[in-house]
């Protein structure tokens, strides 16, 4: 095949964050842009001669052209194998599933996860290694410094490759195979749950409604829900992917899923609301008039685990994300088993699944995985949650009020302000950092300030170190704050303040979380000077 050396210079801004680059589209299709950060990641991982790769996407705006540059710049590379979801769809829990059962040496996904799609929203790109997890700090800060020192990259000329087609195709040695996005991810769930009683809590007339939101989740929520369980046909609402998610903002939220949650608040409600975010990696669970906080619902299920056949013999251990509520905590105690408290993002927990140490893990952005793949997995969340159902034969309230009535109850909430002007957001961190030493025994509202710190994690697999991750206000009589400025967002900072109380078992759990919280909201807002430095009386979305 023939191969162009394109001369090229850095481009300032290529930094993965949390879950890799994401940028607005119209910065992915500037020239050369995309190439640049392809080349980089190339480079940064070592190169590419002789490899295997799975590719997808969510489907969004520029995916599949996206994917056309990147298998000519890997052809060019020396790859020899790749593996494309059709249409170039790939969900991201699938991409690991694929990963890992092919034995890849890597995968390329294209997303920008929950955050909205088309022309005018915004893209992404990350890299997942061989485990089928997100490439860890020391991988992405390799990437970043080639970014800052390429010079040119190298793409090959191919003849156009048909992603509609499930076929595979050979140029020179080089495979390009395009398969079923659907199938290995389908056998895999069938392995973990009991879908013979999932069918038949269908079939007694068990009612849910799925949110696809237009988004990768769609093709997979139709397969197994509609097709394998039996769920009645309509069960998978916006259930086709599409470029723009169809104007929808992929996020379930309460702000971006409102129908879905009037839906389940209304008289008629179904049994069960769920949905998933634009990759697939996130869900929403609902019951009639009773919204699962994720942190409740990674909670209840590692709880219930044992009801489903991939988990029967109990989970290893747990583990949550800092600023997750620490409703899991008591579940583990109770258990008898390990609990680990890591940063944000889900590449932390990949050492963790990888050495046995952890069955289940999840966050409170409503993520929730376990070893079966190395990405959170928001169908898999909702098929477990099924299973319980299935064999508890209790409503979604019912299972959810007495694990409160056997645990406590975490209230808890998070507010996001949303697109603060980058320097704006980082000095209220600086100067919230500076002050830590002197807050403990200050009054902050009405409460006092009992301890204050910043999260830093020394990973106990590999030893690394995870500096200036979040910072922590404790209250005396045990409520919470955390503050951290979000790596996920395309358009100034994202300042995310995750509040909680504890109400122990045989209290009030039936309080709404903002009015449970107010007194913390409150201190929080005044011992952080939101409204001094973001100019905000209120947060954008409340979660």
């Amino acid at each position: 095949m023939n191969i162009e050396t394109v001369s090229t210079k850095p481009i300032a801004g290529q930094k993965p964050g949390t879950s890799g680059l994401r940028k607005k589209t119209a910065t992915f299709l500037e020239p050369g842009y995309l190439e640049n950060y392809i080349a980089a990641i190339i480079e940064g991982i070592g190169g590419v001669e002789g490899a295997t790769m799975v590719i997808g996407g969510d489907g969004r705006f520029g995916n599949r052209q996206a994917i056309k540059t990147l298998v000519r710049m890997l052809a060019a590379a020396g790859a020899k194998h790749l593996i494309i979801g059709q249409n170039g769809l790939l969900s991201t829990p699938a991409a690991s599933c694929v990963i890992r059962k092919r034995q890849a040496t890597g995968g390329f996904i294209f997303s920008a996860s929950h955050n909205p799609g088309g022309e005018h929203g915004d893209f992404g790109l990350k890299y997942n290694l061989a485990n089928g997890g997100p490439a860890p700090e020391n991988v992405t800060s390799a990437i970043y410094k080639a970014t800052q020192t390429l010079s040119s990259y190298r793409i090959a000329e191919l003849d156009e490759i048909d992603l509609s087609d499930v076929a595979t195709v050979e140029h020179d040695g080089f495979v390009v195979e395009v398969i079923d996005p659907v199938t290995d991810y389908a056998a895999l769930m069938e392995e973990l749950f009991d879908f013979d009683a999932i069918s038949g809590l269908f079939d007694s007339g068990f009612r849910l409604a799925y949110d696809a939101m237009h988004a990768a989740t769609g093709p997979y929520a139709k397969a197994i829900l509609e097709g394998r369980l039996g769920a009645a046909v309509g069960t998978v609402r916006n259930g086709e992917p599409l470029p723009d998610f169809g104007g929808l903002h992929p996020d379930p939220n309460p702000v971006h899923a409102k129908a879905l949650f009037d839906l389940m608040a209304a008289p008629e409600a179904p049994d069960m609301g769920a949905a998933s975010d634009g990759d697939g990696d996130r869900n929403l669970v609902l019951g009639p008039g009773l919204p699962v906080s994720p942190s409740d619902s990674i909670a209840v299920l590692a709880a219930n685990a044992h009801l489903a056949p991939g988990y029967e013999r109990g989970l290893a251990g747990v583990a949550r994300s800092m600023p997750t509520s620490r409703a899991l905590d008591r579940v583990a105690e109770e258990l008898g088993i390990s609990l680990y408290e890591t940063p944000t993002g889900w590449k932390f927990f990949g050492n963790l699944l990888d050495a046995g140490k952890i069955t289940m893990c999840g966050e409170e952005s409503a993520g929730a995985g376990s070893d079966h793949v190395r990405e959170k997995d928001g169908l898999w969340a909702v098929l477990l949650w099924l299973n319980i159902l299935a064999v508890r034969r209790q409503s979604i309230p019912e299972i959810v009020r007495e694990h409160w009535a056997r645990f406590g109850r975490n209230y808890y909430t998070r507010h996001d302000y949303e697109a603060i002007e980058t320097e704006r957001a980082e000095t209220l961190m600086s100067e919230l950092t500076a002050r830590l030493a002197s807050l403990p025994g200050e009054k902050a509202g009405a409460l006092t300030i009992e301890g204050a710190d910043e999260f830093a994690y020394h990973d106990p697999i590999d030893g690394s170190l995870a500096e200036h991750q979040g910072i922590r206000i404790l209250f005396e009589g045990g409520g919470r704050a955390v503050f951290r400025l979000s790596g996920t967002g395309t358009e100034g900072a994202t300042l995310r303040v995750y509040l909680e109380r504890f109400e122990p078992a045989g209290g009030d759990h039936a309080l709404e979380p903002q009015q449970a919280l107010a007194e913390i909201i409150a201190a929080a807002g005044e011992v952080a000077g939101i409204e001094k430095h973001t100019g905000r009386t209120a947060p954008d979305v409340i979660t």
